[in-house]
């Protein structure tokens, strides 16, 4: 039979109600007694009623994720990492993590939004892949309803949440790539609707700027984020009459489907042919040859969104709402000699 109050009164030789506000947390009863009734309720392996936790608290308890995509399996290893970050936070505070996936733009989606909202099901929610005029800020800010986001411009302003700083990564990366004497290297972008590709392709063409060359549309192929869309915009640019020496991906995953094509067009990968690209997923460090990434570390971001997102809704001080990443460049042998 499970501990109830009434066993933990009976133990403490108190009455339901002081043992009741003590576990609330109730200023009248006073900092002893709550103690007390806190290590004896540990010791007994009582668990509060988690629907009378709720109506007393009018909280949920549970913060909300939606993955926005139109896959019909899990196969991106950037969720992979994402999800576990925020799995293990919200445990560590104790709350649950409620997800469910839609595609993007769809009316399922928004439908979902508005299902969870309106019927009280999370406290707050965490976005990401957040799109030029993406309806879900909107939605979220107009009903007060917390959030925090992975990647967010300043055009949305004062939103809490955590931003990478992928365009100077990417100029980095071009940058890198000039050093090893490339001078058509080329882009395979993602859905160019979302924000990171947009911050990424700046990155790109910064880099080019800063590097003294020159921008080539022909250069630039998108791509659809996956392994398949990578190898298909690589075959395309290889394709080309005068054909790069150089790809830099907007993902790990669109780089690991280029490699693939590289290979199979008889290039080698290394010095005079080089591929790069970004997240830093684990099968990147063991492609063949091993792949240059900037890696963003997506579990600690995961992590703390939703240390952000509990002090949101506890009405606490957020000490660095908005704070910036740097990527961490990793050269490997898709660039090296």
């Amino acid at each position: 039979m499970p501990v109830t109050i009434r066993d933990l009164a009976s133990k403490l030789n108190l009455s339901i109600t002081q043992v009741s506000r003590a576990l609330g947390g109730y200023s009248d009863v006073s900092e002893s007694t709550r103690e007390k009734v806190i290590q004896t309720a540990r010791e007994m392996g009582y668990e509060p009623s988690y629907a009378a936790r709720q109506l007393r608290r009018k909280r949920a308890d549970a913060i909300g994720y939606i993955l926005p995509t139109s896959s019909p399996r899990f196969s991106d290893p950037f969720y992979a990492n994402f999800l576990t970050g925020l799995c293990d936070e919200a445990a560590e505070h104790q709350i649950d993590l409620v997800v469910s996936s839609c595609a993007p733009e769809s009316e399922a989606e928004e439908a979902m939004y508005q299902r969870w909202f309106q019927s009280t099901r999370v406290d707050g929610m965490v976005v990401n892949r957040v799109r030029s005029q993406d309806w879900r800020i909107q939605y979220l800010a107009e009903n007060q309803m917390p959030f925090v986001s992975l990647g967010i411009p300043e055009s949305y302003g004062e939103i809490p949440g955590v931003k990478v700083n992928e365009r100077g990564g990417f100029e980095r990366l071009v940058l890198h790539l000039k050093d090893k004497a490339h001078k058509r290297i080329a882009f395979i972008n993602g859905p160019t609707e979302l924000v990171v590709i947009q911050e990424r392709f700046a990155g790109y063409r910064q880099g080019l700027s800063r590097a003294g060359l020159e921008y080539e549309n022909e250069l630039v192929v998108e791509g659809n984020l996956n392994q398949d869309g990578g190898y298909h915009a690589a075959t395309r640019l290889l394709q080309n009459v005068n054909p790069p020496t150089a790809i830099l991906a907007c993902n790990d995953q669109s780089a690991l489907g280029a490699m693939r094509a590289v290979k199979e067009a008889g290039i080698k990968i290394g010095a005079h042919f080089s591929i790069a690209g970004y997240d830093g997923i684990r099968e990147a460090e063991y492609s063949d040859p091993p792949l240059t990434t900037l890696y963003q570390p997506t579990y600690e971001i995961a992590r703390q969104l939703i240390a952000m997102l509990v002090k949101l809704i506890n009405h606490q001080p957020i000490s660095m709402p908005h704070p910036i990443i740097e990527p961490e460049l990793i050269l490997r042998a898709s660039t090296e000699a």
